[in-house]
Formats: structure tokens, C-alpha cells, sequence
């Protein structure tokens, strides 16, 4: 019988969120609890200043999309501060904004933003309906699969890499997937995810967190983000205080964490 996945969240813990809010909706215990998390949001970027509000923005009182997003950096900044974290912001533009990327750039983008990690905990979503989160997730995907492959993914030699002596490997860095708050309430989504993992070769085993007495923190923080909290439905609003819920995902038969 195998032994439970020890998280050590006094390690480096970098959240990955695909707009500015989703980590602190989904993760925002796990952000409080950690030492000192870096939050990496990759639909970040600020559109020029001539682009017209989309509906989304112009329901949450924005006369454009580079105010909305600015606005939202703002929220963002000062929820994370809130938490004892820090954000780092990529210049992908959110899909209402027009643009379209690849699973790869994205992926391109977060490895270079995690060369500096070698320990600790890389948290990304399980994404869930929005097509920016399954992409995401898709990119984190192809970094967490590199890193069981041979190491983390954006520590990995060259593959024409002379030989060297034997060193003492770094600790690894271990990789979780939240549940994305909101869409994780509609039927069958988690469910839908899982089955098309499991399809794909990996295993999903559920991870308990000791994050639940953060939540009241969490809590404040969210208030942050008004914004966004005005649009949403009761039972929406009800999700973000709910309890956090995270998964491991491996590759079958690549052995315990």
C-alpha cells in the first residue's frame, strides 16, 4: 500500500492561474498557508488603449479593455498582498480580447518562469469549461510530463549535453492540480476531466491540504476582486469559501511521489 503525498508548503510554492483572480478563487488557503507563494497568471497582458470593452468588461463597468484589465491587476495585486504573496504577470491576452495562442507557447512562457525553482510545489488548474483554463492546463500538462520524463522540464539539460560526473539531484519539484472554483460546481465537468486524463495514461489520486483554517483569510482577500464578484451568481459566490480541493496526476506506473 502506497504512503500519502507529503506537500512541504514551507517550500517554494508557485500557483499558476489563468486570469486575475482564478488563484486566490481557487487556491486562496493554499497561498495563505505557504511560506511565501508566487502567484503566475498567464492572461495578464494589457491591450492597447483604443480597444472597445467586451461584454464581460462592459458589465463590470469598464469603458475599455486595457482600464478592465489594469483595473484587475490592481485586484489582483492587492489580494495576493493580502495573502503574504506575490504576483507575476505574463502578457498573454485573455480570448475576449481576440487573440489566440498554443498549449507550447504557453508552456515556452511558464519554463522560463519556473528555471529558478527546483523544490517545492507547482499548483496549476485541472481546467474546467473556460476555454483559457483547459489551455493552461494543457501547457502545464506538457511541463509537468516533461519533468517525469527527465527531470524538471525547465532544469533539463540539452539533449547533446556532454556526459558529467554524477551530482546530487535536486529536490523535486512536485505538481498539484486545483479544482478551478465556479466551473467545478457544473455537473459532470470534474468528471469529464478525470475520464480524459485517465484516458491519456495518467493516474489522479486526491491530496488533502492543511489549508482549511486559512480560509477566513481567504475569505477577506476575495473582496478584492469586486469587479468580478458583482457578476456572479449566488451559488458561484457560495464556491469560493467552499473547500479547496486538489489532485495529483501521474503517468501510470512512474512510482509514488
Amino acid at each position: 500500500m502506497g504512503t500519502a503525498m507529503v506537500v512541504d508548503l514551507a517550500a517554494a510554492v508557485t500557483v499558476i492561474s489563468p486570469h486575475l483572480d482564478d488563484a486566490v478563487f481557487s487556491c486562496g488557503g493554499l497561498i495563505a498557508a505557504a511560506r511565501a507563494a508566487r502567484v503566475v497568471t498567464v492572461f495578464a497582458g494589457v491591450p492597447p488603449a483604443d480597444m472597445p470593452a467586451p461584454d464581460w468588461d462592459q458589465a463590470a463597468g469598464f469603458a475599455s479593455a486595457e482600464q478592465a484589465v489594469l483595473s484587475r491587476r490592481r485586484e489582483d495585486n492587492h489580494a495576493l498582498t493580502m495573502l503574504g504573496a506575490h504576483a507575476v504577470w505574463l502578457d498573454f491576452w485573455d480570448s475576449q480580447y481576440g487573440r489566440r495562442y498554443t498549449a507550447r507557447q504557453l508552456a515556452d512562457a511558464l519554463r522560463t518562469v519556473l528555471l529558478t525553482q527546483t523544490e517545492g510545489v507547482v499548483v496549476a488548474p485541472l481546467g474546467l469549461f473556460h476555454s483559457d483554463h483547459a489551455l493552461v492546463h494543457d501547457a502545464c500538462r506538457l511541463l509537468m510530463l516533461a519533468a517525469h520524463a527527465h527531470g524538471p522540464a525547465w532544469s533539463a539539460p540539452p539533449a547533446a549535453a556532454p556526459t558529467a560526473a554524477p551530482t546530487v539531484a535536486p529536490p523535486p519539484v512536485q505538481w498539484l492540480f486545483y479544482e478551478d472554483a465556479i466551473y467545478r460546481r457544473m455537473p459532470g465537468l470534474l468528471q469529464q476531466r478525470l475520464v480524459q486524463c485517465r484516458d491519456s495514461g495518467l493516474l489522479a489520486t486526491p491530496v488533502n491540504l492543511p489549508v482549511a483554517q486559512y480560509l477566513t483569510q481567504k475569505s477577506y482577500a476575495l473582496n478584492a476582486y469586486q469587479s468580478q464578484l458583482q457578476l456572479f451568481s449566488e451559488d458561484r459566490l457560495c464556491d469560493l469559501c467552499a473547500p479547496e480541493r486538489y489532485w495529483m496526476l501521474q503517468p501510470a506506473g512512474a512510482g509514488p511521489a
